[in-house]
């Protein structure tokens, strides 16, 4: 492909989905993309989405606004004791979400593997989105899936590793990069839709409904985002977000939607 290809294929990936880029809830414009998704998909309410580690179920959160204001119901999975009551308060004022306290296994035959889990829930095999966010072992996670094939999936990745380098989640080295995350979509039969911190799959039948630009199945990389690779401070923010109360993190949330 030559350099102006690319740069017309990359910036029809911008005019696409990088205007709909929306915080309600989420940190890096998962809101808008996943609306604006789920609008070409014609699924806009009514569905089903699974989110771990879910915290309150609102922090941070890339599925929480579909609840509050799209009428989907969900299944939102922490395994943090503390988090967990939190999550538990967020249930009893939005009765479509059922809170989990599990910790998920990474081997599929496993009891409390994913698919164990939502076995015992009312959430159907080909739901809208899954939402993984656990900092080490996503993609082992997401592997381990089989039976349930969601539409969407949004997995959390290490974006301070450029694309072309595999790396996956162990004890020397931190979260799944990039291309390693895309290499595991492309088994499981996703296609990459964007990057925004996070990795947005779509599955691949669905494809044509969102006019895919086929030269992206063999060029994923135009999708990364690459302000991310200087993005040292998001490790911090990251940091300070796990350990700040989530009544400071509303208040926050509160100000800043009155600002902006």
């Amino acid at each position: 492909m030559d350099i102006l290809s690319f740069l017309d294929i990359e910036q029809k990936y911008k005019n696409m989905f990088n205007g709909f880029k929306k915080n309600v809830y989420s940190q890096n414009g998962e809101d808008g993309i996943l609306q604006e998704l789920l609008k070409k998909l014609n699924l806009e309410k009514n569905g089903w989405c699974c989110e771990f580690g879910a915290w309150d179920g609102k922090v941070g959160s890339n599925t929480f606004n579909l609840i509050k204001n799209f009428n989907f119901k969900a299944i939102y999975i922490e395994s943090d004791e503390k988090k967990f009551k939190d999550l538990k308060k967020t249930e009893r004022s939005y009765p479509n979400i059922f809170a989990i306290n599990q910790t998920i296994d990474k081997n599929k035959n496993s009891i409390n593997s994913l698919e164990k889990v939502l076995e015992k829930t009312k959430i159907p095999v080909d739901f809208e989105i899954l939402s993984i966010d656990i900092d080490s072992y996503d993609l082992d996670v997401w592997e381990t899936l089989e039976k349930y094939r969601p539409k969407i999936v949004v997995i959390e990745i290490n974006s301070s590793i450029k694309p072309g380098v595999i790396q996956r989640h162990d004890l020397k080295n931190q979260g799944n990069s990039f291309s390693a995350t895309v290499e595991v979509g492309k088994k499981k039969g996703y296609i990459l839709v964007c990057h925004t911190g996070n990795c947005i799959f779509l599955r691949d039948d669905l494809k044509n409904k969102i006019n895919y630009e086929k030269n992206l199945l063999n060029n994923p990389d135009i999708l990364f985002d690459k302000s991310w690779l200087n993005k040292k401070d998001s490790i911090l923010k990251e940091i300070f977000r796990s350990l700040m109360p989530v009544f400071v993190i509303d208040f926050m949330r509160k100000i800043k939607r009155k600002l902006f």
